[in-house]
């Protein structure tokens, strides 16, 4: 199946690379590669002009203004040549298998959301400094030394080959919530809800809590691939803000039913 691979970035190019590297050892190839910027930055730039991609690429960029993640994406959207979308973010690296299991479990109907463990520093350098195959298959044996590292959602790493029988179960463990990281769908789904809503200002919630609840209202159902579409989170200081205005705004957003938001793809009428 055809398919573009979002990459959401924002100035470091040392984890693009890596990410970008070890698609080589993805068993289904991306049909193109979208790296979404929010900014312009001009180191970001020189490294994608001089990268040797070997798939197609597209790289949007805009000014930078503060968090603006979510123009980005839609921009990201819009630009797709393909009818399906995997969304990543360009500090994770993903396991061989993560593309193959996302398509081998599309539907039209259904949002495909996984998770990712976050690595401490050291097993980060070490991915960043041998190639993703080799970290996925000691990934098991290196468990406790990663989780005492002070690696979080350790078990988010554990990879399950893709079968009827695992289908099934991680299909009864289900999920409740989408990773703005580790998502995909159909072009057709996202622009259902007019993709992500650019009211939110803020990380999170805007780009993830907040399509939840607007897919189901439109009669999505979200599907796990946790273990199935696993992805390896690279150490990083957060930046994680108060999500007290994010918060607010969806409240407000659900108690109207907004599914379709107004600020998003396309510019609605809300009179």
């Amino acid at each position: 199946m055809h398919n573009s691979l979002i990459i959401s970035v924002y100035k470091n190019t040392t984890f693009l690379k890596s990410v970008l590297d070890n698609l080589s050892f993805q068993t289904v190839k991306p049909t193109e590669i979208i790296i979404s910027e929010d900014g312009e930055d001009s180191d970001m730039r020189n490294f994608i002009l001089n990268y040797d991609f070997t798939i197609p690429y597209q790289h949007l960029t805009q000014k930078d203004t503060g968090w603006q993640k979510n123009p980005a994406l839609n921009r990201a959207i819009r630009a797709s040549k393909t009818g399906y979308l995997i969304f990543i973010d360009g500090d994770c690296v993903l396991h061989p298998k993560f593309i193959e299991h996302h398509l081998k479990m599309a539907s039209e109907q259904v949002i495909l959301a996984g998770k990712r463990v976050k690595l401490g520093p050291k097993f980060s350098e070490k991915l960043l400094n041998e190639d993703v195959q080799s970290f996925s298959k000691s990934y098991l044996s290196n468990y406790s030394k990663i989780k005492k590292e002070g690696g979080q959602f350790c078990e988010e790493g554990i990879f399950i080959p893709y079968n009827s029988l695992t289908s099934k179960l991680i299909k009864a463990l289900g999920i409740s919530s989408i990773k703005g990281c580790n998502f995909s769908c159909y072009k057709s789904a996202i622009e259902t809800i007019n993709g992500f809503d650019e009211d939110y200002t803020l990380p999170a919630v805007g780009e993830d809590i907040d399509l939840v609840w607007r897919f189901k209202g439109l009669e999505f159902r979200i599907v796990s691939v946790r273990h199935f579409a696993v992805q390896y989170h690279l150490h990083h200081k957060e930046s994680w803000t108060d999500q007290t205005k994010n918060l607010a705004i969806m409240r407000e957003k659900m108690a109207q039913k907004i599914f379709r938001c107004y600020n998003g793809l396309n510019k609605l009428n809300n009179d």
